[in-house]
């Protein structure tokens, strides 16, 4: 018997190629990674540490300068508010004697009344503005001089009542203008605070030491400076020895009066600032506590019983203006263009402060900020 042939397909080898879709897309995503990367904006570099010292210092610069801003408003709300109340206190008084006054009226009217004759007059006296009522000159001819008189101070009153009135509410609109003031400098100062304490706070600890030792040559360069003032200093006062022993002589031995007051008081400023070292800087604080700079030079000299305004833009108005080379103890020295740090000088080119947030009041060189000017008080 023939055998049976095979009805099965013969098996057909297929061929593996490489999957050229699969690799034309990925190259497209390449290609197009690639074109995206080149078109993108550029990652902005890392500033460097100087840069950000810098930035935080002169972020701390303007929070001081809107704590003047702060301490200024503050200080236009206390008096506006101080103003308001004695004004709507007048207003009241005004009021109360008004009042008297119009009861006084009213009883003539009453009596009027009750006698049953000139009732135009009992209306006259009864009137919101009896003046203006009705036929003057017919009425008031009527009237004893004292009721002319009760009429003519009503009306004086009135004025002044009204006037009062008008005079306090100005005031109060005055006030809400500064405690407005004062709410957007609160904001200003604690914008720029959180923003110098963020750039900090992204700071590796390598980076924080490096900005610790920037901070230290800065200090030793205003430190050199100090030095070389206070060299100076001792050849001015070794020079002027005899000048003034000859004035002290020609003075019986009393000294100029002018001079000896001056450092009288400046002693009292400096030993009144020196029992505040190690207390907290704190915006807006004028003590016992804490201080920032212009609430510090205000408490001092208070001391010494001399009222400094409260801002250092005030405080520069105040005194006789002095050049870095004549400083003396208990002058006021003031920094930025902008005026917003003031110091003690103490002497040998160092002064007293209440530095910035974060730090204690101490002693420092005048040099380490830059000097705007100085002023000597009284």
């Amino acid at each position: 018997m023939p055998a049976l042939a095979s009805h099965r397909k013969p098996r057909t080898r297929v061929r593996t190629t490489p999957a050229v879709g699969l690799t034309t897309a990925a190259l497209a995503s390449v290609t197009l990674l690639s074109t995206q990367s080149a078109t993108a904006a550029p990652l902005e570099p890392k500033p460097g540490i100087e840069e950000v010292q810098k930035k935080v210092d002169d972020l701390y610069r303007q929070a001081g300068t809107a704590t003047q801003q702060y301490n200024k408003a503050k200080t236009a709300s206390a008096e506006q508010r101080s103003k308001v109340d004695a004004l709507l206190e007048a207003a009241a008084k005004r009021a109360d004697k008004l009042n008297e006054t119009r009861r006084e009226l009213g009883n003539y009217a009453a009596a009027q009344y009750r006698s049953g004759s000139i009732a135009p007059t009992a209306t006259f006296f009864l009137a919101d503005d009896p003046q203006s009522y009705f036929d003057q000159d017919q009425l008031m001819a009527r009237m004893t001089s004292r009721q002319q008189k009760a009429v003519a101070d009503f009306r004086t009153q009135q004025k002044e009542a009204a006037a009062k009135r008008a005079e306090a509410t100005k005031s109060l609109e005055t006030l809400t203008e500064s405690q407005a003031s004062l709410r957007t400098s609160k904001q200003q100062v604690q914008t720029k605070l959180t923003e110098a304490r963020t750039l900090l706070s992204k700071l590796t600890a390598k980076e924080k030491a490096r900005i610790a030792e920037l901070e230290r040559k800065k200090e030793a360069e205003a430190e050199r400076k100090a030095e070389e003032l206070a060299r100076q200093e001792a050849a001015k006062a070794k020079a002027e020895q005899p000048a003034a022993a000859e004035t002290a002589q020609g003075d019986s031995g009393t000294g100029t009066g002018s001079d000896s007051g001056y450092a009288s008081k400046a002693e009292q400023v400096l030993a009144f600032a020196r029992a505040q070292i190690g207390k907290p800087y704190v915006w807006g604080a004028t003590g016992p506590s804490s201080y920032d700079c212009s609430g510090l030079t205000q408490a001092a000299w208070k001391a010494a019983g001399v009222d400094l305004p409260r801002t250092t833009w005030d405080q520069v108005e105040v005194g006789t203006r002095v050049a870095t080379a004549d400083l003396r103890p208990g002058d006021l020295v003031f920094f930025y263009d902008d005026i917003s740090h003031v110091g003690i000088y103490k002497g040998g080119g160092m002064m007293i402060h209440a530095p910035k947030p974060g730090a204690n009041v101490r002693e420092e060189s005048i040099y380490y900020m830059p000097i705007y000017g100085s002023v000597r008080p009284a």
